[in-house]
This record gives C-alpha cells, structure tokens and sequence, in this order.
C-alpha cells in the first residue's frame, strides 16, 4: 500500500455512516453533506486501502467481508477520537452526533417520546432517531446503536442489561362492561370478544400474551400496533391484554379479573460491545435508566391489595 495519499478519521468517519445505513443519502442527510462526496470518500477510502469495503446494488451499499471487520477497526478509533475529545475538554465530555434508538411501540410512544423533552435539555448536541418498526433491528448491521427489546440477545458481541419488569392485566372500556355479560373468572372471558397482536406477525415471544390468560381464547380483533389495540379497546370492541404503563392513563378502562390475572414481561437495553462506552450512546443509555427506574410506579403494579379497587380509585 502506498504511504501517500493515506485516509484520515473523516474518511472512517464517511465509510462507518454508509456501514451503519446502507444508503449514501441516508449517511449524507447524518454527516449534513451531499450524496456526491458521500460516494467519492468512500471511492477515495477504498482506493487508498486497495480493497473493496462494499458491494453496490440497486438496493444500497452492502459491506464487504473485509469492509465487516474493516467496521471492528473503525468503531475502535471512534470509540478512543471520542475519548480523547472528552480528554481534551478538561472532563466535560463533547457529546454530540447521532443515535438511533429501536424500541417496541408501546414504550416508545408511551414512555420514552414523554422523556425526550428532558433528554435534550441535558443533551442538545445529540440528535436521536426513534425506530419503532415492529422487528427486531439489527445492532450487528447497525440498524440501530441502542434497541430496548423484550427479550435479551441469544447470542452475539452485545452489552445487555435489564431495564426493569413491567406488568399488564386484562382490560375494557366501563361502558363494554356495564352491558357485557358479567366476568367473575377466567372461563368467563371466552364469552367475550378478545382484542390482541397477529399472531404470524408477534416478533418477540414476550408478546403473545393470550394463551397466559386462557388456552381457549381467539380473537377477534389483531393488530400489530399496541396502539390500535389500546383504541379498540376504548372504543369497546372486547377485552385486550395492555402494559399497566399504557392503560393506567385512560380512565376509560377498567382493569378484569385483577386478582386472577396480572401478566409479567421484562424489558432491555442492548447495544453492540464496541459502542458501549462511547459517550453519546452511554448518555442515552444512562437517561433510559433513571427516567425507567423514577417511573417504576408506571410500570408495575400499585402495592399489594390495590388490585380490588376500581381503576378510578387508583387513579385518585
């Protein structure tokens, strides 16, 4: 390899935004420049290295196996640059840059998109991008940097740690009850309409929630949106199983059967090994944390006995 012309950072810092999305316009819109120099630092990166880092299709750009490990290297080197640029800063650390973050919808829309407003006043220079595609994303493609999941990675290079438990019970709108046959335990409910996720569409085993409340229900309602479920819910097309996080804010449900059925499920954070430390990615981790372990209240059951009060009485 000649010693001259070499790469430099911003060259790693170009052939990473491409790794990360696929797309030179995606990683252009990230480094705030255009889709052409994009293409030409990466054609630079490579001639430079006198290796192929990527295949192009019509689909995007698709790494190489020596672009795969040529990732390892750079993320290193971007680990330490940010390192050293919290050095420099006489221990205030240079956060900035972007994070994308996957997490189901519910927590997403329903606790974290309410924390954003705090997240950013502590950190304005990092920008964040919420992902709430109903799969599993990536962290090995780096479809996304951090992903709250409700199952820990089976296998893989990935630092995991539990966020917290959350809990969910059976719910319906008062006015479905107050005209519904009534529900005085579990073989009850199979008189009722069932409302819950498409079954061949559930990505994570902690979703199928109904066969833990009754072997013989079916439902006549799915969605893959907990979202939709929560509005049908509302609307009263039956019963739906919802986290106590989401349903505790509608004054409209009432929970059924508390003291028989009270489901629970975890949730984890996850983030690829090398990127654990880096700053920006550890401040998000960290805001998860804290704003999950002050909000315990909303994701597990009130205290031992509150489950025989009215939804109303707990909200008062």
């Amino acid at each position: 390899m000649s010693a001259n012309p070499s790469f430099t950072w911003d060259d790693l810092q170009y052939f990473l935004a491409v790794a990360r999305t696929g797309q030179l316009s995606t990683a252009a819109r990230h480094l705030r420049t255009s889709h052409a120099t994009v293409s030409r630092r990466i054609d630079r990166l490579e001639f430079v290295l006198k290796v192929k880092l990527f295949e192009r299709n019509p689909r995007g750009y698709v790494l190489t196996t020596v672009g795969q490990r040529f990732v390892e290297t750079a993320e290193k080197i971007e680990a330490e640059t940010d390192r050293l640029q919290a050095d420099v800063a006489a221990g205030a650390m240079i956060q900035r840059g972007v994070i994308r973050l996957s997490a189901p919808e519910g927590f997403a829309n329903f606790f974290f998109s309410q924390q954003m407003g705090a997240f950013f006043e502590h950190h304005p220079n990092i920008s964040l991008e919420l992902v709430t595609i109903q799969q599993i994303m990536s962290l090995s493609r780096k479809e996304a940097d951090i992903a709250v999941t409700l199952d820990p990675p089976k296998a893989g290079p990935y630092r995991t740690e539990k966020i917290t438990d959350y809990t969910l019970n059976v719910y319906a709108s008062r006015d479905y009850l107050a005209q519904a046959a009534p529900i005085r335990e579990r073989d009850d409910l199979l008189a009722h309409p069932f409302i819950g996720y498409i079954q061949d569409m559930i990505f994570a085993p902690g979703l199928d929630y109904l066969g833990d409340v009754h072997p013989g229900i079916r439902p006549q309602f799915q969605s893959s949106s907990i979202f939709a479920q929560l509005t049908a819910t509302k609307n009263g097309l039956g019963l739906c199983v919802l986290p106590h996080f989401i349903a505790r804010r509608q004054p409209d449900l009432q929970i059924v059967l508390p003291q028989e059925i009270t489901l629970t499920r975890n949730y984890w954070l996850a983030c690829h090994r090398d990127l654990s430390n880096v700053p920006r990615v550890r401040s998000v981790s960290d805001f998860i944390y804290a704003a999950v372990r002050a909000s315990q209240d909303a994701f597990l059951r009130p205290p031992s006995g509150a489950g025989s009060r009215t939804f109303q009485q707990e909200l008062n």
